[in-house]
Parts: C-alpha cells; structure tokens; sequence
C-alpha cells in the first residue's frame, strides 16, 4: 500500500535520533529487529515481535548502560498500529483505538499527545488532539465515569506517532512515563 506517493512501512516502534547517531543508533538497536529510514530527518522506524516485551528489554538495556540515549532521543512502540490515507479515516481508526482503552480511563485525569509526520495540510496535531479528547471525554460522561484533561502530571496519556499513512498509538501511566523517559510524550 503506498500513502501519498510513498510506499507503506510495516513498523509498531518510532525512533528519534540526535544529530549525527544514524549509524550508532541502527546498530544498537539491531539486536531488537531491522529499523528503516523514513524520509524524515533522524526518524527510524522498526518493527519488533512484542511492543511491551521490546519496551522492557530496551529499559533494562538503557539501565544497564544509560550512554545508550546518547544514540537516540525518543524511543516509542506502539501497542495498536493502522493505516490511513485521509483525515477521515486517521480519525475514524484512532477512535476506535482510543475507545477501546475507555475503561482505562474512567474518572481519571489524561490527554491525548501526536507527533505527526507526513500529511502535512491533511492532518493538523492540535485540532486531532482536541477532537480525540473531546469523543473520549463525551464516551467517559456517557458511561457515568467522566474524565478530565489535565497537561500537568495526567493519570494516563493516549500518545499517537504517525508517519506518513500509518500510524502506532499507546496508552501510558503516569507510572510508565516516569519509568520510560526515552518515551517522549511531550
């Protein structure tokens, strides 16, 4: 399948790099699974058997060697991926994601973060991330366990990558984003 003229990469981790690590960063990183280029400047991406068995592992890589960040900025697997080709259907699959994690987030404090790479004009990351606050806020009121957004210290945080046509979302804890810095929420 090809978005926008660009072939689609079969990927559920998102890797940010600093300057100059491009080469440091494929290699470290190769004993997880063969990570590509994107087109985006110091994006790769991977794809990896088990999202949260790979979070793990590289967390305990970093712990016992934290020069390993020194090769990338964010590390982010996605625990739910999906293709889009419109602001629609970006949409209409995100909801779907996100309300699946509903009872996740049930009278708690979250907001929804997106890092969007590719369809620039199409998808626009503040008024995505508003909307998809707003159907979770509605969902959770209707169910009788309202939330609230909150940017200080939330419950939970719904962080979605996107590059190009496809897409990876995850749910995270206070908890996780405290414990995983190289996750890079916001």
């Amino acid at each position: 399948m090809t978005t926008q003229g660009k072939p689609q990469v079969d990927w559920n981790v998102v890797i940010t790099l600093p300057e100059n690590t491009f080469q440091e960063a494929r290699r470290m990183l190769g004993r997880w699974g063969r990570t590509r280029p994107t087109g985006y400047y110091n994006v790769l991406v991977m794809h990896v058997a088990d999202p949260n068995v790979f979070l793990a592992d590289f967390a305990s890589a970093v712990a016992e060697t934290p020069g390993l960040l020194n090769f990338v900025s964010h590390v982010v697997p996605a625990q739910r991926s999906f293709t889009f080709d419109s602001s629609e259907a970006f949409e209409r699959e995100a909801c779907a994601v996100a309300l699946g994690w509903l009872a996740d987030l049930s009278g708690g404090t979250f907001h929804v973060r997106l890092h969007r790479r590719g369809f620039k004009g199409v998808i626009s990351t503040q008024p995505e991330e508003r909307f998809l606050d707003d159907v979770l806020l509605t969902a959770l009121a209707d169910a009788g366990t309202p939330g609230r957004i909150s940017f200080t210290d939330p419950d939970k945080v719904i962080q979605i990558e996107t590059v190009d046509g496809r897409a990876g979302m995850s749910l995270w804890t206070s908890e996780d984003l405290r414990r995983y810095p190289f996750l890079g929420v916001d």
